[in-house]
């Protein structure tokens, strides 16, 4: 895996991305998780781009990308984490007008988790 720029991310921001990739988690895991994410949100059908599938499968890819950018926003520095925060807040506001709450769902889980 290489590292990837997360789109629409400064040059700051993504080098914030790519120390944290490099210090704690795998090199592109933060932009992949980003494409996989806006896939799920928009309910897009696509095959994963090869540099994805190692990270992604049919049952849990979308719950893992949202549970690794979440990981992202804790772990990156303030400034960085913002402009994260706010590509991901957009991308939950869609999943939240195209969602409901499960009744049924674990109460623990993350909210994204508990969406249908």
């Amino acid at each position: 895996m290489r590292y990837r720029d997360v789109p629409g991310l400064s040059g700051a921001a993504n080098a914030a991305v790519r120390v944290l990739e490099r210090e704690r988690l795998t090199p592109g895991v933060v932009s992949v998780a980003m494409s996989v994410w806006s896939a799920r949100v928009h309910g897009t059908e696509r095959r994963w781009r090869q540099w994805e599938a190692e990270f992604t499968c049919p049952c849990c890819g979308g719950g893992w990308a949202r549970d690794t950018l979440q990981e992202a926003l804790s772990l990156l520095p303030p400034r960085a984490s913002a402009e994260l925060r706010a590509q991901v807040g957009r991308l939950d506001e869609v999943l939240l007008g195209r969602t409901h709450h499960e009744p049924a769902a674990d109460a623990g889980s993350a909210w994204w988790h508990r969406r249908c």
